[in-house]
């Protein structure tokens, strides 16, 4: 049995959708589904797998023992809003909650990949390299992020990552993140200004060193990330491990690709920065896949041009833009 917290969101969704893609569907979802309103309950509609279980309930059941034979844990799960201001709440769901998997896993040698964030990093200025030593020079720019900096520091401290495999997730984007609202991918939004406005809109630059539009990220399809957790889980690597492209790609770009994706050509406008978000934004962000590459992972990474072609082409443009089993393209 493979357990997948936040199953029914964006991540680990596309993890079920890929494991059912190699067969497997003894699969158990630990997620709650909200309110209808979001439709988070559409990304499990098209996916096999064995039982789902709420949130609130599943450490109950590690604990007494009510959930046999399980040879992983992806815990994926957590409140991943930049913008979530009720710390107590992310101390909690993020920190706290995954202090209680992990160590359940270390209890009954479980095989755990967990989701840290590239939140942790902050501004940048201390570089993105996912190498131990550095753990304790970041400094987050959000509470997010704190709370995966949390972890993986109790993490390293209690000998978690000894035996586990933590993932800084860069900037993903794909199908099944419609639920997110204005935690989705410029992608999603630029795909539907495009239909509604003919244009897309980007923050201008408030740095004299960035042109409007030439911000850059670390842009990841997430079917590179379920290719990088699938092969995590047929090898014992450890430690943690930043998942990103390991390319600088700007917004700029982003959206191009986007327009060309849809056979249109691009009608880019550029507005202000809302001033809550310029003391925190981050103009640079790139992953340092080394480590990854180092411990054997080779498989070849998706451009943003094809990424966002086969997202935009066969998934946002088709009538079940949802991963799906009978679609396993």
């Amino acid at each position: 049995m493979i357990i997948i917290t936040g199953g029914a969101g964006f991540i680990g969704s596309a993890m079920v959708w890929e494991l059912n893609r190699r067969g497997e569907e003894n699969i158990f979802i630990v997620d709650d589904l909200g309110s209808t309103t979001t439709e988070k309950w559409r990304n499990l509609c098209g996916l096999h797998f064995a039982d789902i279980i709420p949130i609130n309930i599943f450490p109950e059941l590690l604990e007494r023992g009510a959930l046999a034979d399980i040879s992983a844990i992806l815990h994926i799960g957590a409140n991943s809003s930049t913008t979530e201001t009720d710390a107590d709440h992310l101390l909690t769901n993020n920190f706290g909650y995954s202090k209680k998997i992990s160590s359940f896993c270390m209890a009954h040698d479980v095989r755990l990949i967990y989701a840290s964030s590239a939140a942790t990093y902050g501004d940048g200025s201390n570089g993105y390299s996912d190498e131990i030593q550095w753990l304790d020079r970041l400094r987050p720019l959000n509470m997010y992020g704190y709370s995966k900096q949390l972890f993986d520091r109790w993490a390293l401290k209690n000998g978690i990552l000894n035996h586990a495999a933590g993932l800084k997730f860069f900037n993903v984007y794909g199908p099944n993140e419609y639920h997110k609202g204005d935690m989705s991918s410029v992608v999603y939004k630029a795909f539907h200004q495009i239909h509604e406005k003919g244009s897309v809109q980007l923050f201008q630059s408030h740095r004299p060193d960035y042109q409007d539009g030439e911000q850059l990220r670390d842009f990841i399809y997430v079917r590179d990330c379920t290719k990088i957790m699938t092969w995590l889980l047929e090898n014992p690597a450890t430690g943690i491990f930043n998942v990103g492209s390991g390319k600088a790609r700007s917004f700029k770009d982003l959206a191009t690709a986007t327009f060309t994706a849809l056979g249109k050509q691009p009608v880019i406008n550029y507005i202000p920065m809302p001033e809550t978000l310029r003391d925190k934004y981050q103009y640079y962000t790139c992953a340092d896949i080394t480590k990854l590459r180092l411990a054997g992972f080779s498989e070849q990474l998706t451009s943003i041009e094809d990424g966002i072609r086969e997202y935009v082409q066969h998934y946002l443009s088709s009538d079940n833009p949802y991963l799906d089993y009978g679609n396993l393209l």
